[in-house]
C-alpha cells in the first residue's frame, strides 16, 4: 500500500488460464540449500520472500519508515494439498529507483497503483479473479485497512 492508500497490483499472463489477470505480487520460498544449510530448509524467511517479490514483480520497496505486517495464512486448495500462502501488508511502499528486477519467465505485463474504489469495482465486476488477491482484500477489509463497501 502506498503512502496515499493505493494498492499496487501487477497484470500477469497466466498460461494455464490463457489470460492476463490483475493480482497482488506473490511468490514462493526458495527451498534450495544455501551455503551448507540443512537440506530442505528454506534459504529465505517469508518476510524476505514478500519483500523480494514486491521488488522483483512490481518494482516497489518498503519506504524507510515502512512496516511489513503479517496478516496470517490461508490454504490454497485444502481438498488437494496442505500448501499454505502467507499474507503480508507492506506499507508504505515506494517505487524502486532501479525499477522492477523481473525475470522474463514471470510474464508480467503491467504494474499500477489502484485506489480502494477501483479495487472494489474490479472485484465487483469480476476483473480481479485471483484467489490470493481476493483473499488478501477480504483480510484487509476485515481488519479495517480498506473498505469493500460502496459509500
Amino acid at each position: 500500500m502506498t503512502r496515499d492508500g493505493r494498492i499496487v497490483l501487477i497484470r500477469q499472463e497466466r498460461i494455464p488460464i490463457r489470460r492476463a489477470i490483475w493480482e497482488m505480487p506473490s511468490g514462493q520460498i526458495d527451498n534450495t540449500v544455501a551455503g551448507g544449510a540443512d537440506p530442505g530448509r528454506p534459504s529465505e524467511t517469508m518476510e524476505q520472500v514478500a519483500l523480494r517479490e514486491l521488488r522483483e514483480e512490481a518494482g516497489y520497496e518498503l519506504a524507510k519508515d515502512g512496516e511489513l505486517v503479517p496478516l496470517g495464512y490461508y490454504f490454497s486448495s485444502p481438498g488437494f494439498t496442505d500448501e499454505r500462502g502467507y499474507f503480508f501488508l507492506a506499507r508504505p511502499v515506494q517505487l524502486c529507483k532501479e525499477g522492477p528486477a523481473q525475470d522474463e519467465a514471470e510474464s508480467i505485463l503491467d504494474c499500477r497503483e489502484f485506489t480502494v474504489q477501483e479495487i472494489r469495482r474490479m472485484i465487483a465486476e469480476n476483473e480481479i479473479r485471483d484467489a490470493n488477491t481476493l483473499g488478501i482484500c477480504a483480510t484487509l477489509a476485515a481488519r479495517g485497512v480498506l473498505s469493500l463497501v460502496p459509500r
